[in-house]
């Protein structure tokens, strides 16, 4: 399968039948990143971790009696 990086544009191909094709398949809202974009963006966000004002918002759990 031939997929397309979203951030830089390289066209890459991935197995068939794997996990990840699969999913981007099945799922057109889910994007493929390359592994360079990929490391570059997990580089960075440790690198704003550790200055100590990176904060994650993640939405408040309700804890619904149904």
């Amino acid at each position: 399968m031939r997929v397309k990086c979203v951030l830089c544009d390289k066209i890459e191909s991935i197995p068939n039948d794997s996990a990840e094709a699969k999913r981007l398949r099945n799922r057109p809202i889910h994007t493929y990143m390359c592994k360079v974009c990929e490391d570059r963006i997990a580089e960075r966000t440790k690198q704003r971790a550790a200055t100590g004002n990176f904060r994650l918002y993640k939405s408040p759990k309700s804890d619904d009696e149904w």
